[in-house]
C-alpha cells in the first residue's frame, strides 16, 4: 500500500507497455532480453562501468532506475533532448569505509566523506533485517552537487558481439552501441547525439 506521500515501499513490478515506465522501458530491450546497467567494473573497483546484461542475469533483483528524468536526476544524466536512464542492481555499490550507527558519526560521515556523497545507505544485516538511512532522515539535503558517482570515471562495454543486434536507431543501445568502448572522467560527461 502507498504511505502518506504516495510512495509505494519495496518494489514494483514495471508493465512493458505501460507509458507510466516508459523511462523503464527505455533501458530494458525485450525483444534481445537485456538491460542497461550501472556497476563496478569487475576488474577495476575505481571505474564505473555501463553495460548491456542478460535479463537471466537480474532475475530475483531489486534495481534503482537512475536518469534524466527521475527524481530530479542527481547525477546530471542526458539531456532533454537525448535523456539518458540506466539500471543500478540494488547492492551492486558496498561502502568500504562504513560508518557506525551513531547520530553523529552518520552525520559527519554524509557530510565530510568523499564516499558520503550518496543518497543514503542500507544495512543488510546478518538477521536479514534492512537498515535504511538517507540523507534527508538526517536533515541533509538531496540531491547535491557533487555526487560520490560523479566522481569516478566510467567506460561503456555493452558485450554486444555474441550476436547481431538490429536495434532501433533512437534506443539508448543504439546510442551506448556507437560509443563502445569508450571512457569518461564522469558519469555526466556522457553526451548522447543522433
Amino acid at each position: 500500500m502507498p504511505d502518506e506521500n504516495g510512495h509505494i515501499p519495496g518494489w514494483v513490478p514495471v508493465e512493458k507497455n505501460n507509458k507510466q515506465y516508459c523511462w523503464h522501458s527505455s533501458v530494458v530491450n525485450y525483444e534481445f532480453e537485456i538491460a542497461l546497467v550501472l556497476k563496478h567494473h569487475p576488474d577495476d573497483s575505481g571505474l564505473l562501468e555501463i553495460t548491456a546484461v542478460p535479463l537471466s542475469d537480474l532475475l530475483e533483483q531489486t534495481l534503482e532506475l537512475i536518469g534524466t528524468n527521475i527524481n530530479g536526476n542527481p547525477y546530471g544524466l542526458g539531456s532533454k533532448k537525448h535523456p539518458l536512464h540506466l539500471l543500478i542492481p540494488h547492492g551492486a555499490f558496498q561502502i568500504r569505509n562504513l560508518p557506525t550507527l551513531k547520530h553523529s558519526d552518520l552525520l559527519s560521515w554524509f557530510e565530510g566523506c568523499r564516499e558520503g556523497k550518496i543518497e543514503g545507505i542500507v544495512w543488510h544485516c546478518n538477521d536479514g533485517c534492512l537498515i535504511k538511512v538517507h540523507r534527508h532522515h538526517l536533515g541533509l539535503c538531496w540531491p547535491i552537487p557533487d555526487t560520490y558517482m560523479n566522481s569516478k570515471p566510467v567506460i561503456i562495454n555493452m558485450n554486444l558481439n555474441k550476436r547481431d543486434y538490429a536495434f532501433d536507431t533512437k534506443c539508448l543501445f543504439n546510442h551506448f552501441s556507437k560509443i563502445d568502448h569508450q571512457k569518461f572522467s564522469r558519469l555526466k560527461d556522457i553526451i548522447l547525439d543522433e
